[in-house]
């Protein structure tokens, strides 16, 4: 299978090397990887420049935006620029951060899960963190969602779901889109992807309402919502993050913010969250 990556990057010279030396070193090698330079001030674009020289598949772009990191938009914007220039001859396309190690079978065993189902639309490993000099796992959301750092869409699933929303929540939305359509979602327990700066590292103050505006706009409704940011906070350990994310509902709902997905989406995506919910219960 042909396997398309995109690894946007901003400031990531102390890590896009180690990830990049991960995927060189694929037993599936990717056809194309295109590392999108997202207005880094750091030697990120020189280090990319070197494995350009050497490497046919490895290819830069370099992106002006702004310095200020909001989760969302900047990341998929610049996942954009790169998406552009990749034309359509793949099978398989991925958005990866510019801060992972992949285990050396990664993307082969990713090609034996999509070619062993056809209806697969996304697949990953998971996310683990270094902690007192041990990997562990990086558990922030359910073992059945796929990371926002290690995203990879079967072609036909990908442009189904509408691609990617520049928003805060977009790395939920599509899967729930992928399953409106029928798509299968994957996560590969044996795939271990070293997560080198744990995610929220950098997230600033202007994002801490995001999460509930992200909610609001996957027409979750205030109660699944409630819940949900209830459960967040929780495994963050931060009942403040709890009522930033009713606040970002709020404000959401009172600025009439336009919602990621159409009416018919939302009670689909309402149904899904409450059978999951009560799945739990039972």
């Amino acid at each position: 299978m042909n396997f398309y990556i995109i690894i946007p990057a901003h400031n990531e010279a102390s890590v896009i090397g180690l990830t990049l030396d991960s995927l060189i070193n694929q037993t599936l090698q990717p056809k194309r990887v295109v590392v999108v330079n997202d207005n880094s001030t750091d030697a990120t674009q020189n280090i990319i420049e070197d494995y350009v020289l050497k490497y046919t598949n490895i290819e830069l772009l370099n992106s002006q935006s702004s310095n200020e990191h909001l989760p969302g938009s900047k990341i998929i914007n610049a996942f954009y620029k790169g998406y552009e220039i990749l034309g359509e001859d793949y099978d398989v396309l991925c958005k990866f951060d510019a801060d992972l190690i992949f285990p050396h079978n990664y993307l082969e065993q990713l090609s034996i899960h999509f070619n062993n189902n056809k209806n697969l639309g996304m697949a990953a490993g998971f996310c683990y963190i270094e902690k007192n000099g041990n990997w562990i796992l990086e558990n922030l959301t359910r073992k059945d969602h796929i990371r926002g750092a290690l995203k990879a869409y079967r072609k036909a699933c990908f442009l189904q779901i509408g691609k990617l929303k520049p928003s805060m929540g977009w790395d939920t939305v599509d899967e729930l889109l992928a399953k409106f359509y029928g798509w299968d979602i994957l996560t590969d327990e044996s795939l271990h992807v070293k997560h080198l700066k744990p995610t929220g590292i950098s997230y600033n103050k202007a994002s801490k309402y995001l999460q509930g505006e992200a909610m609001y706009k996957m027409r979750y409704g205030f109660v699944i919502t409630f819940i949900s940011a209830l459960k967040l906070a929780y495994k963050k350990r931060s009942f403040g993050l709890f009522k930033d994310y009713i606040s970002g509902y709020f404000k959401a709902k009172k600025n009439h913010i336009d919602f990621l997905v159409t009416e018919e989406e939302g009670v689909f995506i309402r149904d899904l969250r409450w059978k999951g919910m009560l799945n739990k219960f039972k």
